[in-house]
């Protein structure tokens, strides 16, 4: 082969040599970038896997705090179910003292004075035939009364 013999043709030759050297870069990038698509696939790889346990610790984790939120959300309500119940039987016991105490008040203070008055009586017995003989006196006295003026007529 000869030398180019215008500038055309060593111009020609010059960008043909160019462009093979570009071609050579265009080959080494190209293995460049398969390299490094292999090494990122790696990575995805490894980051799935890695994404995987992360996945499987959290869902342990969340199982572990669900039951403890359970088991802490039962004893709370039990806890509170049992003071409500001693409230409530508190309340309860109050009213029916409340209400036994003014149903016993009434009766006993009825039942009191029944008992003074029975008292009363048993301490001094002449007063109810004290109240019949003067019942019967009276009785007597306006009915002669009655009759002599009846008669005198």
């Amino acid at each position: 082969m000869t030398g180019p013999s215008t500038a055309r043709e060593a111009l020609i030759l010059e960008a043909l040599g160019e462009v093979a050297v570009l071609l050579d870069r265009v080959e080494s990038l190209n293995l460049s970038m398969e390299t490094h698509r292999l090494g990122l696939l790696g990575a995805n790889t490894e980051l799935a896997e890695r994404l995987k346990a992360f996945e499987a610790g959290m869902s342990s984790i969340t199982q572990n705090v669900k039951a403890r939120a359970v088991e802490h959300i039962l004893r709370r309500t039990s806890e509170v179910t049992s003071l409500s119940v001693e409230t409530q039987a508190r309340a309860m016991a109050a009213a029916a003292r409340l209400a036994f105490s003014a149903q016993v008040d009434s009766n006993l203070t009825r039942l009191a004075s029944s008992l003074q008055q029975a008292i009363q009586r048993v301490d001094r017995p002449w007063d109810l035939w004290l109240t019949h003989a003067a019942t019967a006196v009276v009785s007597a006295a306006v009915t002669w009364w009655v009759v002599s003026s009846l008669a005198c007529k």
